[in-house]
């Protein structure tokens, strides 16, 4: 109900631009992303069937991988379904609490997939630093705790967030939001009055999280690596590097693109819309897209597994 010319009342539907700029472009643009989208699904269900169907892969390395997997199919069938609706058929439309639902499921899942990224890279630091003590520090009973604690630490952070939305603002600018899918600040800035406490809000979960993952994980790699250049054989070196390159790689993408999204969307005034919403649809699609790939290539044990099934 408007009050005004300018103020919407808790509006019952928003309407998703897509990519603002591109709007005669998006046919085209979705091509990819649906390809993107469905080599994630097909790939990230792969790697769970074989991590679980395979005994010798019930390690603490690959039950994380599982648990990535899972997270990238959640994280972008969050997503895709409703972008690729709004590129194709012009389904705009969103109602509002099925807006603050995406954008919940979207930041939580960010916040796991990072979560799940720590807790492998500490992994790998216990298995190269410590390699007699690893199967007794990191058994099976403890893999889940840790799963089940990232889970709920990214919830619980991340639910505030809608919480300060839906309780602070009734009245709003407009009902359009300018991105392709329901992002926390984007949703924020529609509305009318003081938003500053939801902005410190999202920069505390970013940096409490991304933060604070960030840190350990490349404290972490610092160690690997001090412990990999003391070895006295060369061979020893590159067995030790091997099991550590796909996660780097996964870990560069994902935090890069992360920080980059983040920052231009906050502190980038002066870069197109169109460059940002691209960026952020493909930050959010590219690490389920590029995981299944990266392990399934550089990491041995699955690469044989996948040989085995297609061959059979």
């Amino acid at each position: 109900m408007s009050i005004s010319n300018l103020t919407v009342f808790m509006p019952p539907v928003l309407t998703l631009m897509g990519i603002p700029g591109l709007e005669s472009m998006q046919c085209w643009i979705g091509i990819p992303f649906c390809a993107m989208y469905l080599i994630a699904m097909v790939g990230n269900s792969l790697l769970l069937y074989i991590i679980k169907s395979e005994r010798s892969l019930h390690e603490p390395m690959y039950i994380f991988l599982g648990m990535l997997g899972a997270t990238d199919i959640a994280l972008g069938s969050s997503i895709m379904p409703k972008m690729l609706g709004i590129f194709w058929f012009h389904m705009s439309e969103i109602y509002y609490d099925s807006c603050l639902l995406q954008m919940w499921l979207i930041h939580t899942f960010q916040g796991i997939e990072s979560g799940i990224l720590l807790a492998m890279a500490l992994d790998r630091y216990v298995a190269i630093c410590y390699p007699l003590r690893h199967a007794t520090i990191f058994t099976r009973q403890l893999v889940y705790q840790i799963g089940a604690i990232v889970t709920l630490r990214a919830a619980i952070l991340v639910a505030p967030c809608l919480v300060l939305i839906k309780c602070r603002f009734q009245f709003y600018h407009t009902t359009v939001i300018s991105h392709s899918y329901c992002e926390h600040m984007a949703i924020v800035k529609l509305a009318v009055g003081n938003v500053r406490v939801n902005k410190i809000y999202g920069l505390f979960v970013a940096f409490s999280v991304a933060g604070f993952d960030l840190i350990f994980i490349t404290l972490s790699y610092i160690q690997i690596f001090i412990t990999v250049f003391h070895l006295p054989q060369k061979e020893s070196r590159l067995k030790a590097f091997n099991t550590c390159i796909a996660h780097i790689c996964v870990f560069l993408e994902f935090y890069l693109l992360g920080f980059f999204s983040f920052f231009t969307h906050r502190f980038g005034s002066h870069i197109p819309p169109y460059i940002h919403i691209l960026f952020s649809s493909i930050y959010l699609l590219f690490p389920p897209f590029l995981n299944p790939l990266v392990y399934g290539i550089k990491t041995k044990q699955i690469r044989v597994h996948v040989f085995k099934m297609f061959c059979s």
